[in-house]
């Protein structure tokens, strides 16, 4: 069967002669065929060369996005079966020991899976669609999955805003296999986490944050460690693991203050730790207010800015939480502080924390830069890829 063709405007190749994966509405002359929402267009450009194949979207800005760049390899099962065949050998290369029980399996565009998520909690399979094209493809993708990692327990968690601008509903449910009936108990690096794949954040747990809460464990020992939008206390179980003499966890959620707790206690962990649940700028503006002091303090906070719109508004929000924990530190305390906003640039969100160094009044050096997991790859013609950027930065005694 011949697919339906995008042809690109005169001038706007340029982006996808550099295989970037996203097609922008304004860039397209003319699409005929009729495609459906998701379907696979062949794109061609104002000159009539085949560029490659991409899935279209009816309703997004982004009107196209590429499966490849070859027109000798038709997306059909069969070259979806080798995409997820190769990034299953890839994670599991990379997750090879029992120690590790959870990971990302696809990582969308980096994975050549335009908005495709597959997560791993141990014998389950948790799946998030964001655009139109795997949603498309959404069956097959299924049957593959199972297939390929023998795995037959997949559960969807497709409840995200942004599918509204694919013109898709939201959607959770069971794909395969029902429902799980209690928490997912997973092992990260030595440590039990239970995980809520149904409810919780996400996929249910904040997988990206693997290596940095392996390397919380290793500036921990001695210190007494404020954890900031702790969610079930990933960063909490590491700290307390890596020796920490005490932690206070705030979170605005009761129910998975409780799962960070019980977490801590499947381990054996007999930290001292504070729950406390509550706005974190409000928690923060009061231990202000106390004089409170901490020796190390974790920033994690949800995405501020999902969208190069929203940047504006999210600075202000990752400026005033940074300006208030540098206030909270000693003298020579440490900062790990994050951002999940797609929209703010690594660059960006260093100078975020230097303003609000330089608003408390302190002198800081960055000791680290951090990010997301090896099993959140980020390819190279696609940057957007690397979302999540973090700083270890230490307040310098004056």
């Amino acid at each position: 069967m011949t697919e339906p063709t995008l042809i690109l405007k005169p001038g706007r190749e340029k982006s996808a002669l550099l295989q970037h994966p996203w097609i922008f509405s304004g860039a397209v002359a003319t699409v005929s065929g009729d495609p459906q929402n998701g379907q696979t267009v062949q794109v061609l450009s104002s000159k009539k060369e085949p560029l490659g194949y991409a899935a279209w979207s009816a309703h997004s800005s982004i009107a196209a996005r590429f499966w490849n760049w070859d027109i000798a390899n038709p997306i059909d099962e069969n070259y979806l079966e080798k995409r997820i065949m190769n990034a299953w050998k890839a994670r599991t290369d990379l997750h090879n020991n029992p120690d590790t029980t959870a990971y990302r399996i696809i990582h969308a565009e980096s994975d050549d899976f335009p908005g495709l998520i597959v997560d791993r909690y141990n014998d389950w399979l948790v799946v998030q669609i964001l655009s139109s094209g795997a949603e498309y493809w959404k069956d097959t993708i299924v049957t593959l999955l199972k297939k390929v990692t023998g795995i037959d327990k997949i559960y969807e968690r497709s409840d995200v805003e942004v599918r509204s601008l694919e013109g898709l509903p939201e959607r959770v449910g069971s794909l395969s296999g029902g429902v799980p009936q209690d928490l997912i108990t997973i092992h990260e690096n030595g440590l039990l986490y239970r995980v809520d794949i149904v409810h919780g954040h996400k996929t249910g747990f904040y997988l990206d944050q693997r290596n940095n809460r392996t390397r919380i464990k290793t500036l921990a020992k001695g210190k007494r460690i404020l954890n900031c939008f702790c969610y079930t206390g990933g960063f909490t179980l590491s700290a307390a693991a890596g020796g920490a003499i005490e932690i206070t966890s705030v979170d605005s959620s009761a129910e998975v203050l409780l799962l960070g707790e019980q977490n801590m206690k499947l381990n054996g962990l007999a930290t001292p730790n504070e729950w406390v649940e509550g706005d974190v700028f409000q928690i923060l503006r009061k231990y202000r207010d106390q004089a409170q002091q901490f020796d190390m303090i974790v920033l994690d906070p949800p995405k501020f800015a999902p969208t190069a719109a929203q940047v504006e508004h999210a600075a202000r929000g990752y400026k005033d939480i940074n300006l208030l924990a540098f206030k909270l530190l000693v003298p020579g305390g440490l900062l790990m502080t994050y951002s999940c906003s797609g929209g703010v640039s690594s660059d960006l969100f260093r100078k975020i924390v230097a303003g609000a160094a330089l608003d408390a009044g302190v002198h800081a050096v960055v000791l680290e830069r951090l990010s997301q997991g090896e099993d959140h790859p980020v390819a190279l013609n696609f940057p957007e890829g690397e979302y999540l950027k973090g700083l270890v930065v230490r307040k310098e005694e004056i």
